[in-house]
């Protein structure tokens, strides 16, 4: 059972969450908070599996609430509910931890595969905020000097690599280069590792403003 906690301000919003997270027998909702104040102490004492967050809060809001979780659990999984608007946060609040950036109109099941990817520990987002995300750091990324290619990356890492930075999860990643998923997924923890990104939206952001594939072949 996979334990959910709700993070936004309207009630509303809140509500459609709990319907479509209890319509299925895999999900539970622990808790609700409308602000991230409340968000921080809910999910010390409920201790949730994934934590669905609204990043645009009165008081606390979802970025520092993101940190605070996760300096106390760092198991938690925290997933951004985020709106077309809301560029500026999208990038602090990857550095703040988030492991997964879904849009709020997302489909139902899309939704939902969110979550049980993130309790999985695959790192979930829509493919319109990951290019909104891509583009922040590449902005971000002109601005400083080029980074070295780090040693010891393979061909084939290189491959997976290109296809995380395209938003593909690991089954269509499998497919598409003909692997296994737990081939795939060794391939993930090793390009995290040799890149030092700690979770799977850092690499796809890297995918697209590291060092081009020419550079520094392993």
């Amino acid at each position: 059972m996979i334990r959910v906690l709700l993070v936004d301000d309207q009630q509303l919003v809140r509500a459609g969450l709990r319907m479509l997270c209890q319509s299925v027998p895999d999900m539970e909702v622990v808790g609700e908070a409308a602000d991230g104040a409340t968000a921080v102490r809910l999910a010390a004492q409920l201790h949730p599996d994934v934590v669905l967050m609204d990043l645009r809060m009165p008081g606390v809001d979802g970025i520092t609430a993101t940190s605070r979780i996760l300096a106390q659990r760092p198991s938690v999984r925290v997933v951004v509910l985020t709106t077309f608007d809301d560029d500026d946060h999208l990038y602090p609040a990857l550095a703040a931890g988030a492991c997964g950036f879904l849009v709020k109109d997302s489909s139902p099941d899309e939704l939902l595969d969110g979550v049980r990817r993130a309790a999985a520990g695959d790192s979930p987002f829509s493919q319109a905020v990951l290019r909104r995300l891509v583009e922040q750091a590449v902005r971000t990324q002109a601005m400083r000097a080029p980074t070295q290619a780090p040693q010891g990356i393979t061909d084939r890492e290189r491959d997976v690599l290109a296809l995380v930075g395209l938003g593909l999860s690991n089954p269509e990643i499998a497919a598409r280069l003909h692997l296994g998923v737990t081939t795939v997924k060794t391939h993930v923890a090793n390009l995290m590792t040799k890149t030092g990104n700690a979770n799977r939206v850092q690499l796809a952001v890297y995918a697209a403003t590291g060092p081009r594939s020419g550079e520094n072949r392993g």
